[in-house]
């Protein structure tokens, strides 16, 4: 009862007519009743009212046909809200909060363009983590090894789409929480540009670091879920804009492309390298070069992520530390602590580093760096080896990833099968702005058989 089809592809079967929304939803819903009791995706299934919502759209064949989405089943992570559900972010504490009024700004886009809500999904407490391993809502596994985790802290994102209960899926991005999980699980998943998709409507981590984005299982998903989300939103706290609707050059043959070294090659295992360099053979005109410093920016992004998490999170701190998972505790205690001038050394320092960035940019068209050091740990491994030093699993999955979006770059993730290897991701970095752009380089990376996700037989 898995769901083998895409989003276009349900949406190409639902406008001829070969199959209702309602019959997407229905079997959607059945590979979660089969799937989830051992993976331990989604912390809510709304089934009725996605029924509910796919029959009223069947209902209306102008509507339907209109829709680009038109019924794709999708869940998001849970600290997206749906209106009338209450938002938990992964916690205990938030648990007796009121239901949220109204959807947030993605979740309505999506909506409004015919795609149809199934649930909330697992994530660490917080979005604290990078392996959604969350002491009140367990862990979740990975489709490929389920003795092994999903990546975080939007784990339940990756994996569902992964194990092909749904076809797209919202989730979150501080660190790498979406590119770790996107890499471990074999799916596509995007961090914009910094303000480049709408975070109205979403449980704040770390504000000045905080990206929203999505999983799905080809990079052409990817790219029509994205132009059915983007665009300004009064609501967003960031009131940023993008500038993708700026023409750039997606044609493999005429990118200038770097592989970055140094940093974010040194620790990484030999299948991660020989998985940047298989993505790297789709361009012609590759070389290698550093981002420098992007030590001191992973270091930097650290401190600003405690620093403001542990702000954010003292009045519940103070009043209710016995409800919140240990492991996260004790690392908003220690932010809170951090001294100020740490912090404002590190924001300072974003300034250097990003001018270093784009200095690079007018050498190159895209970056490539390994998304994960390694394939997906054990579920309950605590310490992975890094350039020959064993280091913690938890805070340490993200240090190729922490440094891009320290200065909000946007991200592309694409998925990596090494035959009898576990899945891996590379990570197909642009300058700000260019979102759309690599989402068609992703495509046509795709396309030339470079990267991709497994197929469902090949993942049974």
């Amino acid at each position: 009862m898995s769901m083998p089809w895409t989003a276009s592809q349900i949406v190409a079967e639902v406008h001829e007519g070969a199959m209702t929304a309602e019959a997407a939803v229905a079997r959607s819903l059945a590979a979660i009743a089969e799937r989830d009791p051992q993976l331990n995706c989604f912390t809510k299934v709304l089934g009725d009212e996605a029924l509910a919502d796919a029959r009223a759209l069947d209902a209306d064949p102008e509507r339907l046909q209109a829709a680009p989405l038109a019924g794709v089943p999708f869940a998001v992570k849970d600290l997206f809200d749906i209106e009338g559900q209450t938002t938990r972010a992964g916690s205990a504490i938030h648990a007796s909060r009121p239901a949220a009024t109204r959807d947030a700004t993605l979740v309505d886009r999506l909506r409004q363009a015919g795609a149809i809500l199934l649930g909330s999904l697992n994530m660490d407490e917080f979005a604290y983590g990078f392996s959604t391993e969350n002491a009140h809502y367990g862990a979740t596994r990975n489709p490929h090894d389920p003795q092994r985790i999903a990546g975080g802290s939007s784990g339940g994102s990756a994996s569902a789409v992964a194990a092909r209960m749904v076809p797209l899926s919202l989730g979150s991005d501080t660190n790498g929480s979406i590119r770790v999980p996107a890499a471990l699980c074999g799916v596509y998943g995007l961090k914009p540009t910094y303000g480049g998709l709408s975070k109205a409507g979403t449980t704040q981590f770390v504000a000045s670091l905080d990206h929203v984005g999505h999983f799905t299982l080809t990079a052409d998903d990817l790219l029509l879920a994205y132009g059915c989300m983007a665009g300004h939103d009064s609501r967003d706290p960031t009131r940023l804009r993008t500038c993708d609707s700026i023409a750039r050059c997606a044609d493999l043959g005429r990118l200038r492309v770097g592989i970055l070294g140094g940093w974010f090659r040194q620790g990484a295992i030999d299948e991660a390298i020989e998985a940047t360099e298989k993505v790297a053979a789709g361009f012609a005109h590759v070389r290698a070069t550093k981002l420098d410093q992007s030590d001191r920016a992973r270091s930097a992004a650290y401190c600003i992520t405690a620093a403001e998490a542990g702000n954010l999170h003292l009045p519940s701190l103070r009043s209710q530390a016995a409800g919140f998972d240990p492991a996260t505790r004790n690392r908003l205690i220690a932010g809170a602590l951090l001294p100020a001038s740490i912090y404002l050394e590190a924001q300072r320092f974003r300034t250097v580093y990003r001018k270093i960035a784009m200095e690079l940019f007018e050498q190159f068209d895209v970056l490539l760096a390994p998304s994960t050091p390694c394939a997906a740990p054990r579920i309950g491994q605590s310490h992975f080896e890094v350039a020959g030093e064993q280091v913690l699993v938890r805070p340490n999955l993200g240090i190729f990833t922490q440094p891009i979006s320290f200065i909000g770059l946007p991200v592309v993730s694409v998925p990596v099968c090494l035959p009898g290897k576990l899945p891996l991701g590379v990570q197909l970095i642009g300058r700000p702005g260019s979102d759309r752009n690599l989402l068609t380089i992703a495509s046509a990376l795709e396309r030339e058989g470079c990267c991709g996700a497994l197929t469902l037989e090949e993942l049974e």
